[in-house]
Order: structure tokens, then C-alpha cells, then sequence
């Protein structure tokens, strides 16, 4: 069958923008031949920095003929009508048309429009044009005389060529007959902008990519990748190194090169006395090289990997000693950000935050900083840190975003505090505390555990969720513009990789104290949130905003007031937020959606620790035989409750009353009513105490009895109190099933 070979040659396509252009050509090109009826076996699409590349296989040669009865008016209708019907199916006469009976309108005509599928050639010249004129840059560029008109053609950088051919492998293959802004399509591409400049003339795919290897361009990215890899690590061992792979430096580097060439370069020794994050990122920045360790070490190398893009006449040497040059100058210039950066203390530095604007909204790092100091000192009782030291670092975390350093190199903020913290004699908690407290800042990023840095990476994020809800900046759909979703998962990786023991509801109250105590409402700066005052309303409050009401207005009534005026309401849903994000991560580590999901229905989700406990056992328990027997008597028990409620909802609020031991007749129901009291005290202290295991153990002794109830007993017996009663006798045993998770929430 056909295939298409196609390629978009330019001046450098950026690299960051070459995979996601190679995706949006093949999705475009192949989604408009489907839509045209043509199916194909395989399309890859191919980026260069010179060149985009398509290759689509197993084309038919023409699209299918298609055949198509179109119902017109009836016999007899109005001759406009049968003039519209006509024309709209391209029919001459009524003569072309035949006449069939319909049910409803009697006669009718009916055309029969029958078409032949055009050649693939065809189609391709036509839907190609318009694909390359409103391809999805990110940024394009206008160029030479054509620029002045509006509708020129616009590109990433100048397009200077297009090869276009089609054709099976046996015969040989055609031109696309199209063109685009005077570039007409063609068999001819170009090699190595050096190293092989001239024409290649192209058949098709399978002599294309070993023609491009001969002109020195290497077409596929991740081949490209895999000889930087492989070429930097064998350089660096045979010189006695070890390579700092990075995998997002090397999709940059496979980018930039079409013909990749593996060099070393070197730097004097006395640099090495920078932080090895700073040399890294010095070099990755701006010569985009890899660095090299000492073998089997962490120790940086005075050396570093370069990728040339030619074969020079010297081995490379002229090239090596030209980057080794201009990353001299640029460590230099690292070196004097670092030795300035030494001599300010970062208390000095703190003033200068005052007038960098965290949020419109939500006021400068400056006063961010006074809100993080109280709060980390709140938290660290709660993680076991010392509260001081958590409240020392919390004021030095951000004092490194004025520093000359991390003006440079923003990705190295908070590492840096580190450094200058524990420069100036700062502890090494509170100077761990200050690079930790951004982590974990991703799926694959580590979590503190050290406890000072856990209070503050706690409060850095918490005062990042609540300032953003409480000013409605909530995310929306796939909109996340302040990272919040990202700030919620890592409160939920500290919290569950740390194992600790905090009430949510409890944390977000303090931190909107701290939020109002730092926005003018000094009249909370002595207001101390007691713990007990808080947790007394745990569990029978529904969100931070009544937790506020009931603890605070009795005493701070007017502040509280005045605080809502000026930054509205305080958030009343991010708890369901959290649990949101909590579901998440569960289903990321493979636990069952619908056992979260019942745990959630039963527990809420104040103590994410705990959440994940119950949701563990109970996966546990269902996996035996008991835990799928009670499931399946809970589902029969529940059906007959809810059908009952639906067909008098009036009477279902009668079933939370206890039923009445004297009217317990057959001797199943009072054997599952002798059994169901004991087991559900039983479930309820095990979950007091937090043995979920036993929970179950105690729900699990209802089985047999539940199963002889509902073979011996009719629940809906003929008496209204004998029904009733036995109505009641069920949904006692839901409410003691529901005490461990809510089974109704469970599928399979």
C-alpha cells in the first residue's frame, strides 16, 4: 500500500518546541485524512532543528466510493420543493430519481447519490496546504517581501522547502502536487548545514533515512539521545569520570544538534570551590554541557561534556577550548555573585522582601514572612519541632529571592538560603529547613523529614492554599496558574510520609489566624488558638469557616468582622479540596477508588493518616471470605432499606429509631438482634481506638446470623409494627456497618 513521506524544511526550530510540533503535524495530517475517509496503517512523525518529518504508511490509493440514499419530498409535492430536493442531491431530473412508499408521507423520492472515491494524491494536495498555513506555533515569524501582506505565511523560522512524495514501495512514488506561498513540494531535501549542504534527491521513507545518515543528520530525536548518552559516558569513563546525567538537559541538547558530537571540556580547579549546584546550573544555563563527577563520588571534576553539531578537522580541540572559555567567564561571574552573597547576612536582606509583591491580594513576601514565622511555630509542637527554630527558619526561608545568586539562577532558590544560613552560623535544622521548605514540589521530589522543615514546608503551603481561597483563586478545570493542586499534594506526601497525626481542620484554622493577624487585624497577634478550643469541634463541623465562628467570634468578634471586610469570606471548602487531591494520590499507589471513596462516605477526611489506614484494612478484610459475605448481606439489607424509604420517605425517618427487642418474633431476628448490639459496641471502640482490624473482626461475627435472617424472615411481613421493626433491626446493622466505612460506596 501508498505511503506518504513528507517534510517541512527551515531555518532552527527551537528545541523546545520540536516534539510538540512533530506530534501536532502527525495528529493534524493523519485526523484530516480520516476525516476524508482514508485510514492508514502507522504514521511517526520526526523533528530536527532543521526540519519537521511525517511519515504515514499503509495509505489506500483512493478513497472509498461511497453510496448515499437521500429521502426527498413526497409525490405530488410542491414543485419548489422537488426543485430544492433536486438541486441538493444533483439530480437533473425526477427521471434519476425512484419513488419508494413511506409509512407517513406516502410516496416519496429518493435519490441515490453514488460517488467515486477520489486518489489519494488528490486529497493529500488538498488538505496539506492549509495544514502547513495555520500550523500551531507557539511563536512564528513573518520574513522577506511577503512579510508586508496580511496574509503571508507565517513559520517558526523562514520555511525554505517542502518534500512531499506518495506512492507504494513497488513503483515509483509521485509528487504532491501543491505548494504553499510559492514553495512548491518536491523529492529534494538537504543534509548537514556543514557537514553535507547539498541536494538529496528522495523516493520515499525507507531510502530517506539512510540518505539523511550519509548527509550527516541523524532523524530521529531519541536516536540522537541515545548516542549523546551513551557517546558522554563512555568519554567520561575513559578520562576517569563519572557523567551527572540529566535527562531534561538531554532532550535540549538532542534538539540543538543533527549530527551529535561528544567533546570535554575543562575549567581551572580553584572553581570547584563554588557550590556544586552553582557550577552545575552555570553550565547547564548557559552552554547547556553536562557536568562530571569524581568516580564514585559526589564530588564535581573540573571537566564537562559538550555536544558539537559537526566533525571538526581537529578532533574538537578548537571547539572544547572555546566553550571551556566562555564557561570560565561565566563561573567567574558565579563565583563574584557568591563571594557578594557571603557578605550580607540574610537578616540584612529581610527588608528588601517588603517590597516584592507575593499576590495583589494577598500582600508582599514581606509580610508573607511574618505570617510563615507564627504559623511554623504553631505547627512544630504538632511534628515534634522545636518551635523556635521553625519560627527562625520560616523568617530566613526567603530571604534568598534578593540575592545576586538566585537573581541569576532562580531554580537554586532555597538551596542557596541553605548555604548562606549555614554561612552565617545558623543551625543545621533551620538551614535544612530553608532549602525543604518548597518540597516536595512534585510526584518524584523527596519529603522532608526533618522536623523543623516539615513545620515550615507545612506552613509555606498551607498559607499558599488558604491566602488563594480565601481571595476565590481557586483552580478550575485544567487551570492551575498558582500551582495549588501541586501545594495540596505536597501537604498530603508530608502528612503520610511522615506518618503524622494532624487534624486538617485544625491546621487551616490556625492558618487563617495567622493570615488575619498579619493583614492589619492586630487584635489576633495575642489571640492564641488553643488546641482543645479547636478540636472540641473536630468532626462535628463541616469547615474551616464555622470552626472560625464557634472559636473565634465569641472573643475576637469585631477583629474577625473587620478581617472578613477586607478579605472576604474565609474558605469553607478546601477541606473537600484536600480530600479531592487525597483520592488522587491513593489511586496513584493503586488503592481502590470505590474503598477511598467508602472511607471518605464513613470517616470524612480530617486525618489523612488515619483515612489511609481504614483504607487498607478494609481492602484487607474484603479480600476474605467473611468481608465479601458481610458485603453481600450489607447490599441486601441496604437495597430492602432503600426501596423501602423511596416508597414512603416519610415514614424512612422512623428506621433510625432502635427496634423494640419485645417485638422480635422469629428466631432468626432475635439471634441477628442478640448479635448485631455487641458487635456494633464492639466496632465502635475498635474504631475509637484506631483498630480498624478489629472493626472488622467484630462486624464480620453478623455474617451467619444475617444470613438466617434472611432466609428465615419476611421483613415486609403483613403487620405495619412487625414490619417496622424489622426495617429498624436493618438499618441498625447498616449504621454499625457504615461505624467502619460506608459499604454502599463499594463496587465489584
Amino acid at each position: 500500500m501508498p505511503d506518504l513521506l513528507l517534510e517541512l524544511f527551515s531555518e532552527e526550530i527551537p528545541a523546545r518546541m520540536q516534539t510538540q510540533a512533530a506530534d501536532d503535524l502527525r495528529r493534524l495530517v493523519t485526523d484530516a485524512l480520516v476525516a476524508k475517509g482514508l485510514l492508514y496503517e502507522g504514521a511517526a512523525a520526526f523533528s530536527t532543528p532543521r526540519r519537521l518529518a511525517l511519515h504515514v504508511a499503509g495509505l489506500p490509493a483512493a478513497q472509498p466510493d461511497t453510496r448515499e440514499e437521500r429521502k426527498g419530498p413526497r409525490v405530488g409535492a410542491p414543485e419548489a420543493a422537488i426543485a430544492g430536493f433536486l438541486k441538493s442531491a444533483g439530480l437533473a431530473s425526477l427521471d434519476q430519481a425512484k419513488i419508494e412508499s413511506d409509512g407517513k408521507k406516502g410516496e416519496v423520492y429518493v435519490a441515490v447519490i453514488e460517488r467515486r472515491g477520489r486518489p489519494t494524491i488528490e486529497v493529500l494536495a488538498e488538505i496539506l496546504p492549509g495544514i502547513i498555513e495555520t500550523f500551531p506555533w507557539p511563536k512564528s515569524m513573518r520574513w522577506g517581501a511577503e512579510s508586508l501582506l496580511p496574509t503571508c505565511l507565517r513559520w517558526v523560522r523562514p520555511l525554505h522547502s517542502i518534500l512531499a512524495t506518495f506512492g507504494p514501495d513497488t513503483e515509483e512514488p509521485e509528487i504532491v502536487p501543491f505548494s504553499v506561498h510559492g514553495i512548491a513540494a518536491g523529492s529534494v531535501t538537504r543534509g548537514h548545514r556543514f557537514l553535507a549542504p547539498g541536494e538529496i534527491a528522495v523516493r520515499r521513507f525507507d531510502d530517506y533515512v539512510p540518505s539523511l545518515e550519509k548527509a550527516k543528520v541523524v532523524l530521529d530525536a531519541a536516536r540522537r539521545r541515545d548516542v549523546i548518552l551513551f557517546d558522554a559516558r563512555t568519554l567520561a569513563q575513559a578520562q576517569g569520570f563519572d557523567l551527572v546525567e540529566d535527562e531534561g538537559l538531554l532532550h535540549e541538547v538532542a534538539g540543538l544538534v543533527e549530527w551529535p558530537v561528544v567533546l570535554m571540556g575543562e575549567f581551572e580547579p580553584e572553581f570547584l570551590e563554588i557550590p556544586p549546584e552553582v557550577i552545575r546550573a552555570t553550565i547547564r544555563a548557559n552552554q547547556k554541557c553536562f557536568v562530571l563527577k569524581q568516580v564514585g563520588t559526589d564530588k564535581l571534576a573540573n571537566r564537562f561534556i559538550l555536544v558539537a553539531n559537526i566533525e571538526a578537522s581537529d578532533g574538537g580541540v578548537a571547539i572544547a577550548a572555546g566553550n571551556g572559555k566562555v564557561v570560565r567567564a561565566r563561573l567567574s561571574d558565579a563565583r563574584f555573585f557568591w563571594e557578594s552573597d557571603l557578605k550580607i547576612k540574610l537578616d540584612d536582606r529581610l527588608p528588601k522582601l517588603e517590597s516584592i509583591v507575593f499576590h495583589a491580594k494577598l500582600g508582599t513576601q514581606g509580610e508573607r514572612v511574618a505570617r510563615l514565622k507564627l504559623l511554623a511555630a504553631d505547627l512544630a509542637p504538632l511534628v515534634g519541632a522545636d518551635p523556635a527554630q521553625a519560627s527562625r527558619a520560616a523568617e530566613l526561608a526567603k530571604a534568598d529571592l534578593v540575592t545576586e545568586m538566585v537573581g541569576e539562577f532562580p531554580e537554586l532558590q532555597g538551596l542557596m538560603g541553605r548555604y548562606y544560613a549555614a554561612a552565617q552560623g545558623e543551625t543545621p535544622e533551620v538551614a535544612a529547613a530553608v532549602e525543604d521548605h518548597y518540597r516536595p514540589q512534585g510526584p518524584g521530589d523527596r519529603v522532608p523529614t526533618a522536623p523543623v522543615s516539615i513545620a515550615v514546608a507545612l506552613a509555606d503551603k498551607l498559607d499558599t492554599l488558604v491566602g488563594f481561597w480565601t481571595i476565590d483563586e481557586k483552580p478550575t478545570g485544567s487551570k492551575d496558574p498558582y500551582a495549588l493542586r501541586r501545594a495540596a499534594l505536597g501537604v498530603i506526601r508530608l502528612v503520610l510520609e511522615n506518618g503524622l497525626r494532624i487534624s486538617l481542620l485544625n491546621v487551616i484554622a490556625r492558618t487563617i489566624y495567622r493570615q488575619a493577624s498579619t493583614f492589619g487585624e492586630n487584635a489576633f497577634l495575642d489571640f492564641e488558638p488553643s488546641l482543645d478550643n479547636v478540636e472540641k469541634y473536630v468532626g462535628k463541623l463541616s469547615s474551616a469557616e464555622t470552626i472560625i465562628d464557634e472559636v473565634v467570634s465569641r472573643e475576637k468578634e469585631a477583629a474577625l468582622l473587620e478581617y472578613r471586610k477586607k478579605r472576604g469570606p474565609v474558605p469553607n471548602d478546601l477541606l473537600a479540596f484536600f480530600a479531592e487531591r487525597l483520592k488522587v494520590h491513593l489511586r496513584e499507589t493503586k488503592a481502590r477508588h470505590d474503598l477511598i471513596d467508602a472511607v471518605f462516605g464513613s470517616a470524612g477526611s480530617d486525618d489523612f493518616a488515619l483515612v489511609v489506614r481504614r483504607v487498607a484494612a478494609l481492602g484487607a478484610f474484603l479480600g476474605t471470605d467473611e468481608g465479601a459475605n458481610l458485603l453481600a448481606g450489607y447490599r441486601r439489607a441496604a437495597n430492602i432499606l432503600k426501596a423501602e424509604e423511596k416508597k414512603a420517605p416519610k415514614e424512612a425517618a422512623g428506621y433510625a429509631e432502635p427496634f423494640d427487642p419485645a417485638l422480635l418474633a422469629e428466631p432468626a431476628e432475635k439471634a441477628l438482634a442478640a448479635t448485631l448490639s455487641p458487635a456494633a459496641v464492639d466496632a465502635a471502640a475498635c474504631v475509637a481506638r484506631e483498630d480498624f482490624e478489629g472493626a472488622m473482626r467484630a462486624l464480620a461475627a453478623l455474617r451467619a446470623p444475617l444470613d438466617l435472617f434472611f432466609d428465615d424472615v419476611t421483613v415486609n411481613a403483613p403487620e405495619p409494627a412487625l414490619r417496622l421493626n424489622r426495617l429498624r433491626l436493618l438499618n441498625g446493622f447498616r449504621d454499625a456497618v457504615h461505624e467502619v466505612a460506608d459499604f454502599a460506596r463499594i463496587g465489584g
